[in-house]
């Protein structure tokens, strides 16, 4: 059956061997295409394909049960870091057998999840900021030391640090972590002291520097500008400036009393302009690199009004996608006026 490749949709199987205009080889015969497969299509000006007749659909309850099981661990997540919190709070210690006996499996099913920006929009929540932010540390700190390349038990390690960063803030007034207006200079130095009590409750709690190292430290820059200690590059440790990546792409992305949350694609070109002196370089680009696939195939809002989805990721601007509006594409890497406003679940 001859179609258009606007007409294509993921799940179709090539009958022939696919080329363009010019001859080049795109697509081989049988190949089942996906959104990335399609873009290539397009990107090579391929009009029109062959695709098999009869194609087989997918398991219609596999993703929905993939979603439903990543709920579950992150309400678990949140409710066990709320008992932590206030252990911690009224003993100034918690039990580090109830954080491993929480986190340590629902850190290992996320092996499972490629799609790391559904799950980002999974827990796009309203509940509170400091419980639900110290899952998504935790989870974006395994994810980026996964993609270094650092071991099971290391990712682990790396991933619990990120879960517990926040665990100072007991210390801290909730009138003061909940202030609607602009801290006053005093204010916010009592809030940056969540740092130095992060380090003293975790040193109470668990035979593990490390820990309460990035607790310490996520909040120290490369070109000494972060606080408590203003280190510089040599002296921040690599743990801690993985889960500075991930604490500050999940405080731009979340709504909060004092701030609006970012649009998700918006805050990686941010994130990115930061590994320039502030942000260390390496767990910067590895987020990047592999949270930007995951954008192919979200349906967005963009600022004209018009909803489209996203079909492939520009090579001369990847901050700025080719997107699909009802049957048209709409390059926002030529259309600068033009931005993404919101990305939701496909």
């Amino acid at each position: 059956m001859r179609v258009h490749v606007t007409d294509l949709k993921p799940g179709d199987y090539l009958k022939v061997d696919t080329f363009s205009s010019k001859g080049l080889h795109v697509l081989p015969k049988g190949s089942q295409l996906r959104i990335e497969e399609i873009a290539k299509l397009m990107q090579h000006g391929v009009d029109y394909v062959d695709i098999e007749a009869i194609q087989e659909e997918p398991a219609p309850s596999s993703r929905s049960s993939v979603i439903q099981s990543a709920s579950r661990n992150f309400d678990t997540m949140i409710d066990g870091f709320e008992s932590v919190y206030m252990e911690a709070l009224t003993k100034g210690s918690f039990n580090q057998s109830v954080v491993d006996d929480i986190l340590q499996p629902s850190l290992e099913s996320l092996d499972k999840h490629k799609d790391v920006v559904s799950l980002l929009l999974l827990l796009d929540r309203e509940d509170n900021y400091t419980y639900n932010h110290s899952l998504q540390v935790g989870m974006l700190s395994y994810y980026i030391a996964t993609w270094l390349g650092y071991s099971k038990k290391e990712c682990y390690e790396i991933g619990r640090a990120g879960y517990l960063i926040d665990i100072g803030k007991c210390r801290i007034s909730p009138e003061l972590l909940n202030k609607p207006g602009k801290l006053t200079a005093a204010e916010y130095d009592e809030v940056k002291l969540h740092t130095i009590y992060g380090y003293e409750i975790i040193r109470n709690s668990m035979d593990d520097p490390y820990t309460a190292l990035v607790a310490l430290q996520h909040h120290e820059r490369e070109d000494g500008s972060g606080y408590p200690h203003n280190l510089t590059k040599d002296d921040i440790h690599p743990y801690s400036q993985i889960a500075a990546v991930a604490d500050i792409y999940s405080a731009m992305t979340s709504q909060r009393i004092y701030q609006s949350k970012q649009e998700l694609i918006s805050v990686l070109r941010e994130i990115n302009t930061l590994s320039f002196g502030k942000l260390n370089g390496k767990p910067v680009q590895a987020f990047i690199q592999h949270l930007m696939p995951n954008f192919i195939g979200k349906r967005v809002l963009l600022s004209t009004g018009d909803m489209g989805v996203i079909i492939m990721n520009n090579p001369l601007d990847v901050f700025r996608p080719l997107v699909q509006i009802e049957g048209k594409f709409l390059d926002l890497a030529r259309e600068r006026t033009i931005a993404v406003v919101e990305i939701y679940m496909e």
